[in-house]
């Protein structure tokens, strides 16, 4: 069987970072680690090529050798997903497909048709499926009943399959599911609320593997909730410190986590000794209210300012999620997570509106109460609420616009970058013998002249840049690379915060026209229409955005 694995586009959002990453030739952040896991769990007699979509396209000569395509997808590749499927149909191929989008959405990917249907997680239903293929079977649909496979015994992905030189970052995965019970979360709809580690041997087999490969760059860590069983977590950081010894720290690591990280010292001080240098934070928002109301109970625990400055000062960069439109939210939501990322110092902070995911609890709570407004629309920075919030939408989007506004402002961002940058240097970092010496490549010499050109004399941040990244030659001079890494993201940063203000723009401008257009008429009891137009201040001047297409 000669199986070709089809990754659909990302369409653009804050996670692409595709202005960072061309600056130094990529052309994807992350390679599709559930494909290459795929190709390891099925027979190894099987032949397998992986066409990554926001690498490069098909060739003619892969879709006339393949017998059958295997696509993954996320809900925001949706699109795409669709689109490959049509074009694998119209050359006859068939066509399986699995992963998060159509174990979520099974009714919506069913309608394109795939012959087979591989939800769940792979290592059960996989094996279904080749069983059916060898009975000689053309379709079918295959789905675990709810039994949760023991990852100790899924296989080192076929890391050989991808084009690694055309990735940022590489991934791997430790964990799967997360012990709390966010309402809008579908971590735990999809992998459960146990979490389920791979074994510290396994682990350091795929990280030895990457090394054989000739990988030496960033490798994010998937996992949802890294720090979810945190014994197991500490049992497999003792064992990768002598290997990162060993191999003179050869990557640096970014993983996901649950604030409350910040509450074991040991863990943090771990994490920094295997070369973690970044971790992205679930903060959510800093209205305890919210987080009651949606059951992130975890971070009520401690200050959240407190618990990001603790983890900052271990010497581990924060990024972080927010979101605004949680039910019974008061008025100045946005302005108060603003004033949380400036006083903590975030750099990076992701901001969304929130989302109904399917089969959430948040989900089910709306659509008991019949406020679902779109089941199937796309999910990113650039959406509106998928349901009818309590307070006005329109008060909503203006909030989310200003808040993305001022939190890329160019100067902005740079002092938050540094600020955050004064904190990582209180930490003691392990030595590195080759580590520090090792030659740039002509690529990132290329990306930070383009950013000292860009930051440094174009545009108003000149006076701040320099000021700025001589104070970090003076005060922290080991953290200079990562802080132009970092700085280089506002490339991609302030240009997408232009498509969120255009994006938010034109789906407000439906909304208000739908809400017109259906209101019944007026009456001496009813409240009146709100106004079409509203103007979203910015750093720099204002705009009626969201009264039309700009």
């Amino acid at each position: 069987m000669r199986v070709l694995l089809l990754y659909p586009v990302f369409p653009p959002s804050f996670w692409s970072f595709e202005k960072a990453i061309e600056l130094v030739g990529r052309k994807a952040m992350l390679p599709p680690l559930g494909l290459v896991t795929v190709a390891a769990l099925l027979p190894p007699e099987w032949e397998f090529k992986l066409v990554d979509r926001n690498v490069r396209n098909v060739t003619e000569a892969e879709w006339a050798w393949c017998d059958m395509v295997m696509l993954s997808a996320m809900i925001v590749q949706k699109e795409d997903f669709h689109a490959q499927i049509r074009e694998a149909k119209r050359r006859g191929k068939p066509v399986a497909v699995g992963g998060p989008y159509p174990t979520s959405m099974f009714e919506e990917c069913k309608a394109s048709a795939p012959d087979y249907m591989v939800l769940d997680e792979g290592e059960i239903t996989l094996p279904l499926m080749v069983a059916a293929i060898e009975r000689g079977e053309k379709s079918g649909i295959f789905r675990s009943n709810g039994v949760k496979p023991d990852v100790t015994k899924t296989p080192i992905p076929r890391f050989e399959l991808l084009q690694m030189d055309a990735y940022s970052d590489m991934s791997v995965q430790f964990s799967r599911g997360c012990p709390f019970l966010c309402e809008f979360c579908d971590i735990i709809v999809l992998y459960g609320r146990k979490p389920r580690t791979k074994t510290s041997a396994q682990m350091i087999a795929e990280l030895q593997r990457l090394y054989d490969l000739g990988w030496r760059r960033s490798i994010f860590m998937v996992d949802d909730n890294f720090i979810g069983n945190k014994k197991n977590v500490k049992a497999f950081l003792q064992e990768l410190k002598p290997w990162m010894i060993e191999h003179d720290y050869p990557f640096s690591i970014a993983t996901e986590a649950s604030v409350d990280l910040a509450q074991d010292q040991e863990l943090m001080d771990l994490m920094r000794e295997c070369n973690f240098g970044a971790v992205f934070l679930g903060i959510e928002t800093p209205d305890t209210e919210s987080l009651k109301l949606t059951k992130k109970s975890q971070n009520n625990r401690d200050p959240l300012s407190e618990s990001v400055m603790r983890i900052a000062r271990s010497g581990i960069r924060v990024m972080a999620g927010f979101i605004i439109g949680f039910d019974n939210e008061k008025p100045g939501a946005g302005k108060r997570i603003v004033d949380f990322v400036e006083e903590t110092a975030v750099p990076t902070a992701v901001f969304s509106m929130l989302q109904a995911l399917p089969d959430t609890g948040l989900w089910k709570r709306l659509e008991k109460d019949g406020r679902l407004l779109n089941q199937g629309g796309d999910i990113n920075q650039t959406t509106l609420l998928n349901f009818v919030p309590t307070r006005p939408m329109e008060e909503i989007a203006r909030e989310y616009v200003d808040g993305f506004w001022e939190l890329y402002d160019p100067i902005k961002y740079l002092d938050r970058t540094f600020r955050h940058f004064m904190l990582l240097k209180e930490a003691k970092y392990p030595k590195k013998k080759g580590y520090a010496r090792r030659k740039r490549n002509l690529k990132n010499l290329r990306a930070m002249a383009i950013v000292f050109w860009r930051q440094g004399f174009v545009r108003k941040t000149r006076t701040v840049f320099w000021k700025r990244l001589y104070q970090m030659y003076q005060l922290n001079p080991g953290g200079v690379s990562s802080y132009l890494t970092v700085c280089s993201q506002a490339e991609h940063l302030l240009d997408y915060r232009e498509r969120v203000r255009a994006e938010i723009s034109k789906q407000m401008s439906k909304h208000l026209a739908l809400h017109k257009a259906t209101a019944p008429a007026t009456s001496v009891t009813q409240p009146s229409e709100p106004k079409v137009e509203v103007t979203l201040k910015t750093s720099q001047f204002q705009l009626p955005v969201l009264s039309g297409v700009q």
